[in-house]
């Protein structure tokens, strides 16, 4: 990485002395202004280049995905099971995300860092077939669905300990939120579980005191609350946390907090919370029949990363609840039922009381058997994982809507060639209700984690 930085700074510097304010071969500038003479050699460009790169950071990741799904792709494959148990396979090729990450030291403790994230390869607007419209077509803008600025923050740092960090922020909430990147789990996309239930990755607009020392990190965060218009049936609070506006509304408020423990060798253990209300976090009045609805937004997730003797394990648990909500799912569905007519971001859908999720995931270094791989950065993993989800745990219409409980098992192996790549294969099924038919599906994809400069 050092070698990349002065292969830079030499181009910086020979880009510099190409330029006609260095012209003068005795490369001597006068200021007119006060006369002042001064030198600028070769060896003194190199040394700002070298400092500038010294404070600058680059990286990222991305990943591609073949995916081949050996259930129907039927909108009313869940209202109608029976019709739908020998329909034919399909496939999907995926760039779930694509991310760059920019980052720049000030000095004297002001940072800045920003995360540019493509989603699905694409440009703000997808299409996609609602099984709640009848199946038709809808084209969606979801500011944050598709190309977002999910990070973009200045922080103050007075120590390790003592960090304030303000901007555009990821809500730690959860284990799959606070370690999204590819190299943090193993199956090909990110745990159905939480990715369900839970805004992810989850950013928003605020401010956050962090910090850490040998055993402990903490993070507490002021945020606006999440918005009750975009909650639905099969995703909970999955998309109330971006705005379809030009800005987030923030009528109502809300704070973040996690804490996580290092006390024990190889392992972390975490815990993190959300509390806020969302109902009037919304443009049109709800007039004074909904004066004392709240919707407010409970969140509690555990979660633990274990990784010593060629062992990965990581598991999870969260359970996330809503008041209010059959006075929401009433509200949401007021709306005209096509978005054209109003512009309204709401799915029309009944919203749980009660979200759950809960899983894990086990690996072993199988090359680690090798006395030639036992130190490498080369490794092949093999690991199996299962979760389960419910984002109509509880509520109104739970029972319309048990198609959203759902079981996922998965077995695969994790090819890392070095430590920033990572080649990825599985089988996976997701294990429904009796009345339902069964998804499995495989995968295959390739991803990468790292940084270019830093």
């Amino acid at each position: 990485m050092q070698k990349m930085k002065w292969e830079l700074a030499s181009m910086f510097v020979v880009a510099s002395m190409m330029m006609p304010s260095m012209s003068a071969m005795a490369q001597t500038n006068v200021d007119e202004a006060d006369g002042h003479t001064g030198a600028t050699t070769v060896g003194e460009a190199h040394q700002r280049v070298s400092n500038f790169l010294g404070r600058f950071s680059i990286g990222g990741y991305g990943e591609a995905i073949m995916t081949r799904n050996f259930y129907s792709d039927h909108f009313n494959r869940y209202k109608y099971p029976e019709q739908h148990a020998n329909d034919d396979s399909h496939g999907q090729f995926d760039l779930p995300h694509v991310v760059l990450n920019i980052g720049y030291d000030f000095g004297r403790g002001w940072t800045m860092g920003t995360e540019i994230e493509f989603e699905h390869g694409g440009t703000e607007s997808a299409v996609e077939v609602d099984a709640d419209e009848s199946g038709e077509y809808e084209a969606e803008v979801e500011k944050g669905g598709e190309v977002a600025l999910e990070q973009f923050w200045i922080q103050k740092s007075w120590s390790e300990a003592v960090n304030l960090r303000a901007g555009e922020i990821i809500v730690p909430v959860g284990a799959t939120n606070m370690h999204h990147n590819p190299v943090d789990f193993f199956t090909n996309y990110r745990p159905e579980g939480e990715h369900n239930i839970l805004p992810n990755t989850w950013h928003q607009i605020g401010i956050s005191l962090w910090g850490r020392n040998d055993h402990w990190r903490y993070e507490a965060q002021f945020l606006p609350g999440l918005d009750s218009e975009r909650f639905g049936a099969d995703c909970f609070v999955h998309y109330a946390a971006t705005s379809c506006y030009e800005y987030k509304i923030a009528n109502v408020y809300a704070a973040a907090l996690r804490v996580d423990n290092y006390s024990i060798k190889n392992l972390r253990l975490g815990l993190s919370a959300y509390l806020g209300n969302s109902f009037k976090n919304k443009l049109k009045s709800a007039g004074s029949k909904y004066e004392d609805v709240k919707g407010t937004v409970k969140i509690l997730a555990f979660d633990f990363h274990y990784d010593a003797h060629n062992v990965i394990a990581r598991g999870n648990y969260d359970v996330a609840t809503l008041s209010d909500a059959q006075q929401i799912t009433t509200f949401n569905n007021s709306y005209p039922k096509h978005s054209g007519q109003d512009g309204s971001p709401s799915k029309h859908q009944p919203v749980g009381e009660m979200a759950v999720t809960f899983g894990g995931e086990l690996g072993y270094n199988l090359l680690a058997l090798s006395d030639k791989f036992a130190d490498s950065e080369t490794k092949l993993i093999l690991f199996g994982r299962f979760e389960y989800y419910n984002p109509m745990k509880k509520g109104t219409h739970k029972v319309a809507y048990e198609w959203c409980e759902k079981k996922r098992m998965a077995l695969g192996v994790n090819f890392f060639p070095m430590k920033e790549i990572v080649v990825k294969a599985e089988y996976s099924k997701r294990i429904l209700n009796s009345q339902y038919n069964n998804e499995p599906s495989i995968s295959l994809g390739i991803a990468y984690c790292g940084w270019f400069i830093k």
